[in-house]
């Protein structure tokens, strides 16, 4: 086995503690035998599992689906499909996945942009969407004959235009005063502090404060589209409160489940993997004793690389 750098701090699964994480992992069968699936990671296909998760159940759903691109995932390999082929394929699930939203609920949808026209049209036949956030996800080789790709879209959608949460003061972003303004001697929308000139402003719908894991931070593994704690964390503290629950059908590594036990949330959370299960509760247990998100400290998010005492 190749040996790591000291300073690589990806999570991997050790073969004396498989098990134990196995063990906590529910499953389609488990869940039939009226197994509380609440907090827990379930292991099993998408089809089966929400098959037995009542319907509108969730507060928030975020969803991050294969993109169409022919990519492996540990043992399961999605193949790249003809754009009529991709959105059926999302019509086989996304409506019943909507379905499990609770009124007032929100969903978010994450996609690229190969298929982020198909992921509005298929959306929009279920929820009413209010937003596309896109986010700098600067990472990878650039391109030789063609721009470079470093951008994804998250659709935003929710069951009632008029009656859904969105929590402003939760997800206000931290930013740097470059050009200080006073009036009457006083600080104009900025304040100060022992870390430097700060103002405190609104989120918009295009995120460039985004740092996509890597091996020397704490949350990063090996799953090859793993989202970043902080992604999710302003999703979750935007269109959640406190006590919600969280669903994701394609959970991955664990990043929605494990921002939302760090943030105060309930989850559920349906990956086919083991081995992406295994990791996902193993970051959970990890969260039991450390609820830091990277770019997140004092109830703001910090502008990349600006957060003091990183």
């Amino acid at each position: 086995m190749k040996q790591r750098a000291p300073r690589n701090k990806t999570i991997t699964i050790q073969l004396d503690e498989k098990q134990e994480l196995k063990n906590r992992l529910a499953t389609v069968g488990t869940l039939r035998n009226d197994r509380d699936w609440t907090d827990c990671v379930i292991h099993g296909d998408i089809m089966d599992v929400l098959k037995e998760l009542p319907d509108a159940f969730a507060d928030m759903i975020i969803v991050d689906p294969p993109y169409n691109l022919s990519r492996k995932f540990g043992k399961q390999f999605f193949s790249k499909k003809t754009e009529e082929d991709y959105e059926a394929y999302m019509r086989s699930w996304l409506p019943d996945v909507c379905r499990k939203l609770k009124d007032d609920g929100s969903l978010y949808l994450c996609g690229d942009w190969h298929c982020t026209s198909i992921l509005q049209r298929v959306l929009a036949e279920n929820l009413h969407i209010i937003n596309r956030i896109t986010w700098q996800r600067d990472k990878g080789r650039g391109a030789t004959a063609n721009w470079k790709n470093s951008m994804e879209d998250i659709w935003f959608a929710v069951k009632n235009p008029d009656n859904y949460h969105f929590n402003l003061d939760a997800v206000k972003m931290r930013r740097i005063v470059k050009a200080p303004y006073k009036t009457d001697g006083k600080p104009k929308d900025w304040h100060q502090s022992r870390d430097g000139k700060f103002r405190d402003t609104c989120p918009g719908n295009f995120w460039d404060d985004i740092s996509i894991p890597f091996w020397s931070m704490p949350e990063n593994t090996e799953h090859p589209t793993q989202k970043p704690e902080k992604l999710y964390a302003k999703l979750i503290l935007a269109s959640s409160m406190e006590g919600d629950t969280i669903f994701d059908p394609f959970l991955g590594s664990g990043t929605s489940a494990v921002v939302a036990k760090k943030l105060g949330r309930h989850f559920v959370g349906c990956e086919i993997e083991e081995e992406y299960c295994l990791v996902a509760q193993k970051r959970l247990n990890i969260a039991e004793d450390n609820r830091t998100i990277q770019g997140y400290k004092d109830g703001v998010f910090w502008e990349r690389n600006s957060q003091p005492y990183q």
